[in-house]
């Protein structure tokens, strides 16, 4: 994440607002940063795949 994107998020949150609200709201930049570099290098599963995987999880 660069610096930019963290101050760009700290000017996009409300007035008030506590570190934890903002921890979490780059913790979930980071995450979807890190989904779509997963996708770039094409490190995806097919919904057949992850539903074979979740299988075991739901029953």
């Amino acid at each position: 994440m660069r610096r930019a994107e963290v101050i760009n998020t700290i000017q996009e949150m409300p007035d008030e607002f506590s570190a934890e609200e903002l921890i979490e709201r780059i913790l979930l930049l980071q995450k979807i940063e890190e989904g779509l570099d997963q996708v770039k290098k094409d490190n995806v599963l097919s919904e057949e795949a992850a539903a074979k995987r979740l299988e075991k999880w739901l029953k």
